[in-house]
């Protein structure tokens, strides 16, 4: 029987220590592993004592064998800088399921399903819809497509695919909902007020109103703003228009390296023209993080009870109202960075045919 200690961490907070001593013909099998939620970890170790009297499982815990883990952990290890924070967490959830004990020979597809059905047990989710087990699962599959051609770990891709094939049938997992959510000019209004009289107060915090304004216009995304170096900034030329050069844009195929000229909208570059000042000679044109970006923001939504707002919902409200103040789609892509239609008209939610922001009061102007 497995057992579970109760420890305290430096700040305090307990964790608990899961132990199992397992033995069959001569073998024995020992495994660690501490979870910070009790719940969690009383639920881990049911699995993995289930799973441990299973034979495969039994033989893949007490061979040097190339686990799932292992696999998991090679790809972060050469691929890590050119995947993004959310598919690395993903992974490292994954991780700490029992699944990533599991050799790599050994897992077929009723073992992926399975882990599909007990994600929650290391997400922190209590109850992941079908979209979210979907993007665990087509990270999973990254793993799955390499392992074997890369490191011979035999990982076999068709237990991959016959995994999902069940579960979508099955409606477990599914693409998630179109996102349609656009700020209105009331509730963008409140928040730069907001903001506005919050920098009044605090003149050395983040200019959450020329952040707001620059990713509604520029249709930038937060991770791509605080990267912006001012050597990346080209000024309107009688060549071209005002111009960032985007680093590591995001990209399904190729994230590092794939760096971007994206067209700054007359709107956006007046904004970076007026952040010259305040950051000098600084090296990025807004020096803050995201973590400082995404929590004032959803600090203030919260407090002006405005429901259901991303930061990310401006770029879509900056590529619509492209659309409907006539921009055409190669121009709008020039902006936006999009490669194709297919993926631009995700953002492009039309309301209206003329510029909503005209004549508004903060709207910048060169």
């Amino acid at each position: 029987m497995g057992t579970i200690v109760t420890r305290t961490r430096g700040d305090g907070k307990p964790s608990y220590l899961c132990q199992i001593a397992r033995k069959s013909d001569g073998k024995t099998v020992r495994e660690n592993r501490t979870f910070r939620d009790h719940k969690a970890a009383k639920a881990w170790l049911r699995q993995r004592e289930a799973e441990l009297d299973n034979p495969k499982a039994f033989k893949a815990a007490t061979q040097e064998v190339k686990t799932l883990g292992d696999a998991i952990g090679r790809y972060l290890e050469e691929y890590g800088g050119e995947i993004g924070k959310t598919k690395a967490a993903c992974l490292a959830a994954i991780q700490r399921h029992s699944i990533a004990g599991m050799s790599c020979a050994d897992i077929g597809s009723d073992d992926i399903v399975s882990f599909a059905r007990t994600i929650h047990t290391v997400t922190g989710l209590a109850n992941p819809g079908p979209s979210t087990i979907n993007n665990y699962l087509s990270h999973l599959a990254s793993i799955f497509a390499i392992a074997k051609k890369a490191w011979a770990y035999p990982l076999d891709p068709e237990a991959m695919s016959d995994a999902t094939f069940v579960l979508r049938k099955q409606r477990a997992i599914a693409k998630s909902d179109k996102r349609e959510r656009r700020p209105t000019l009331d509730e963008l209004d409140r928040l730069l007020a907001f903001f506005q009289e919050r920098l009044e107060r605090a003149p050395h915090s983040a200019p959450m109103v020329e952040i707001v304004l620059f990713a509604a216009f520029s249709t930038r995304r937060m991770e791509e703003i605080t990267r912006i170096r001012w050597a990346d900034f080209e000024a309107t030329t009688a060549n071209h228009a005002g111009r960032v050069m985007v680093r590591d844009m995001k990209n399904p195929g190729a994230k590092r390296g794939n760096d971007v000229w994206c067209e700054l909208p007359p709107e956006a570059e007046a904004i970076v023209l007026r952040m010259k000042p305040a950051t000098g000679v600084g090296e990025y044109i807004f020096p803050y993080t995201t973590d400082a970006i995404g929590a004032a923001f959803t600090r203030a939504c919260k407090l002006l009870e405005i429901q259901d707002l991303h930061f990310h919902d401006l770029r879509h409200e900056g590529v619509s109202r492209l659309f409907e103040a006539g921009w055409n789609i190669p121009h709008v892509a020039l902006v936006s960075g999009h490669r194709s239609w297919a993926s631009l008209q995700r953002y492009a939610q039309l309301r209206q045919r003329d510029d909503k922001f005209a004549g508004w009061k903060w709207r910048p102007a060169l």
